[in-house]
């Protein structure tokens, strides 16, 4: 099935490393010394560039180089520099901006500001509750700036509101008195990369998260078959698409009614997530629960597609099917197809053939009232029956473009039969030649299962 493409974000400079200098009047900075800006606070009184003594013209030449950019908020009316000369680690001129209130704080966070340096004593913003919380505007500048390392700033008899505000979240705290051009500098490098440590580390654990959920939604989507006293022998293989890194919607599952009635199911909701996952297992659960309830063919699949209709999170999700009902004496099933790829049969001495797919019917979720036929299907004495996912043959062959198909599939499986392959070893060889001819991971997932009646 198609996978959607996720959206990109972009990534702030505090997390993802260096961007590019913005230069104050939305260029870059290159374009204002062109320009003949001698000094970018002469362009924006909000933003200047603290460097080396020296001419205003040699400033503005280096505004072009600046690595690092320092966001301070402070509420001096005068706008008179509370941060010293600041040079980052090779000696370039840190780029500082200045927000007076948190309002142009907010218009002044752009992507390529990587620190922020916060006068704790800026006052609150005005919020319900604010009034008693002495960290009201460091935490309003956290939620502000969840991305972007944080310096707070604090005055000397004040050293335990700084030492609260790094419980609360801030990377440091810095005393006003004490800021000198070569601590501060440190302190932004330290910041930065601390922010980028704990922003690493938290998509770490992010991403073991989303794998342990997705190995449970896996094991829902792969159970363990019902078959006690059957004498029908299983076996199944599930390849995910991993070159997705996203879950599929993938699901099959067997089941033995009392009557000795062998109930098979193999299914792909469309698209690739855990969306599509977890309503494949929904969809996988109540078709067992209504199997077991006596439920099969037409009735079964147009209860399934009621619980397709009712739990897809868009009108556009639509799941195929295979439903096979095999007779207690093991010589005769029921077939139903709901836009599915039509199993495939072995039996000794005859080629492996494809069951008929004339009285297919539409994919769940497609049509409201849909029909789906049970055709009887004789399989004999002795033979094998293999289910699978559309995974399995749209592989590609080859440098040629040209995928697997049907065809394709039923040559290799015969030739790996007369081999004398069967059961696990047949499945695992043929989803490895499978990957194989397609030159790496399949883009789908694939799943196979394998029914046997030995005489």
């Amino acid at each position: 099935m198609p996978a959607p493409v996720p959206r990109q974000r972009a990534i702030p400079a505090a997390e993802g490393g260096q961007a590019p200098t913005a230069a104050p009047n939305g260029g870059s900075a290159q374009d204002s010394s062109e320009a003949g800006v001698t000094s970018p606070r002469a362009a924006d009184p909000s933003e200047h560039t603290a460097d080396r003594a020296g001419t205003a013209p040699d400033r503005a030449g280096t505004a072009a180089h600046t690595n690092l950019t320092l966001l301070l908020i402070e509420d001096d009316p005068g706008g008179s520099p509370i941060v010293p000369e600041l040079l980052d680690q090779s000696g370039k001129p840190i780029r500082v901006r200045t927000a007076r209130n948190l309002t142009e704080a907010g218009r002044l966070l752009t992507d390529d500001v990587h620190c922020i340096l916060l006068d704790l004593a800026l006052p609150a913003p005005g919020r319900a509750g604010d009034a008693d919380d002495e960290l009201a505007v460091l935490k309003h500048v956290l939620e502000l700036a969840p991305r972007h390392a944080v310096l707070a700033l604090t005055g000397a008899d004040d050293t335990e509101r700084g030492a609260e505000a790094v419980r609360v979240g801030a990377q440091d705290y810095l005393v006003r008195d004490e800021l000198d051009g070569r601590l501060l500098s440190r302190a932004i490098r330290y910041a930065v990369e601390r922010k980028r440590s704990d922003s690493a580390e938290r998509r770490l654990a992010e991403g073991r998260v989303r794998a342990q959920e997705n190995r449970r939604l896996e094991r829902g989507l792969l159970p363990t078959p019902l078959l006690d006293g059957s004498p029908l022998r299983f076996a199944a293989r599930y390849r995910p698409g991993r070159s997705r890194a996203l879950l599929g919607g993938d699901f099959y599952d067997v089941v033995r009614t009392p009557d000795g009635t062998v109930h098979a199911m193999i299914g792909d909701v469309c698209g690739h997530g855990p969306d599509e996952a977890a309503l494949g297992v929904e969809l996988r659960i109540a078709w067992r629960a209504l199997t077991l309830a006596g439920l099969c063919g037409d009735q079964l699949l147009g209860t399934l597609q009621q619980v397709l209709e009712h739990e897809r999170s868009d009108d556009e999700i639509f799941a195929t099917l295979c439903t096979v009902d095999i007779a207690p004496d093991g010589r005769r099933a029921g077939l139903c197809l709901a836009g599915h790829p039509s199993p495939l049969l072995a039996r000794p001495g005859r080629p492996a053939r494809l069951l008929p797919y004339d009285n297919n019917g539409p994919a769940l979720g497609l049509l409201p009232g849909a029909r789906w036929p049970r055709m009887q299907v004789e399989l004999g004495a002795e033979w094998s029956l293999m289910l699978y996912t559309d995974g399995l043959i749209e592989g590609k062959v080859g440098d040629t473009g040209e995928r697997l198909g049907q065809d394709g599939m039923v040559e290799m499986i015969r030739r790996q039969l007369s081999e004398g392959l069967r059961g696990e070893e047949l499945l695992r060889t043929a989803v490895n030649e499978v990957r194989d001819l397609n030159g790496g991971e399949l883009t789908d997932d694939v799943a196979v299962l394998l029914l046997d009646r030995a005489v």
